[in-house]
């Protein structure tokens, strides 16, 4: 799993073009504010493990992360660019749903951008160390 991690002063998608054939209506778009965006590859590697362990180090990458950035809000977006490897579209949005429970039951405002859609995206992000994060998970 590799993850890329911004601290946003603000985050806005709009759906731009549906990439999955049973991606379910997007709904019009939506705009954060002082969040964690984290843009996330689940690998076909991650498949031969438990789903658990990999959700359990995701959440816990995105708690410090947020932490760091003292912010409660998180939006998981799935962004299969960081890799050749991806995991089946079922396996990644499981785990995108188990780490939303995960960190919403922890306190955290989660939200994820439309799963199976490219995205039309505006990001505002500071420049200070720990606004960028990368990591393989």
């Amino acid at each position: 799993m590799k993850v890329l991690v911004f601290y946003t002063n603000s985050f806005s998608y709009l759906p731009a073009e549906k990439n999955l054939e049973d991606a379910p209506d997007p709904g019009i778009g939506a705009t954060f504010t002082q969040c964690i965006l984290a843009l996330i590859q689940i690998e076909a590697s991650d498949e031969e493990k438990d789903i658990k362990s990999r959700e359990k180090k995701l959440v816990n990458h995105l708690k410090w992360t947020a932490r760091k950035n003292n912010t409660k809000s998180i939006v998981l977006h799935s962004f299969a660019h960081l890799s050749n490897s991806k995991a089946s579209s079922q396996f990644t949005h499981q785990i995108f749903n188990e780490a939303q429970i995960r960190l919403e039951n922890a306190g955290y405002l989660v939200a994820q951008t439309p799963f199976g859609y490219f995205l039309d995206l505006k990001i505002d992000a500071p420049g200070f160390s720990l606004a960028r994060i990368w990591a393989e998970l």
